[in-house]
């Protein structure tokens, strides 16, 4: 009975072992990537009838972790809605009134799921980005291809992607006499810091 024991308590230790090992190396495997809003860029681009209208949105703090093995991405990239300028006092009020209604729905948000394609730990990558992106208080899942970059201690990605506003139950502001695009084009220049991973800082230590 004593080695019945004995054995039995060795295996436990052996498989307390392993899981500790699997853990530890998934927890390496996961990168950490923390947006910084000073360093991101989010402009927007709509068609006129008798010009362009630019404007920009300004980004929250947030964080994304990221599984290079698997692809799977978490986190969320949020938008202070109310930040939204084009540089026309008039034209801003009847964007965040009428259309956006930033008050009833003050953030835009993107929420990553996945990536297709290879992301390399130094250097740039052509990806897809998979995830639910809600605005006007609504989810809706997009694919989105950019351009990332990552270094030991920092990364950026870069994005550009249409946004059918009207067709998503927004109001189209169009009126008699200028007619804009139902749909809105937007380019994200997002950047922040890479914090290493605990497993990883931990292992290095030894």
């Amino acid at each position: 009975m004593y080695f019945i024991t004995q054995r039995v308590h060795k295996y436990a230790l052996k498989a307390l072992a392993v899981l500790s090992v699997a853990v530890v190396s998934a927890a390496a495997q996961q990168t950490t990537l923390q947006l910084d809003p000073v360093k991101t860029s989010i402009q927007f681009t709509l068609d006129a009838a008798l010009h362009t209208v630019h404007g920009s949105f300004q980004a929250k703090p947030g964080e994304l972790k990221f599984d290079p093995a698997s692809g799977a991405l978490s986190g969320e990239i949020t938008v202070d809605a109310k930040s939204g300028r084009t540089g026309n006092g008039m034209r801003d009020r009847k964007m965040h009134n009428d259309v956006l209604q930033s008050e009833t729905y003050p953030e835009i948000s993107f929420r990553p799921e996945r990536i297709t394609g290879a992301v390399a730990l130094q250097g740039k990558s052509s990806v897809k980005v998979r995830g639910a992106f809600r605005i006007h208080g609504t989810d809706r899942e997009i694919e989105v291809p950019a351009e990332v970059a990552m270094a030991a201690d920092h990364w950026t990605a870069d994005a550009h992607f249409t946004i059918p506003y009207a067709k998503w139950g927004m109001k189209n502001p169009s009126t008699l006499f200028l007619r804009v695009s139902d749909s809105v084009e937007v380019d994200l220049a997002a950047a922040g810091s890479v914090v290493p991973a605990s497993g990883a800082s931990h292992g290095a230590a030894q």
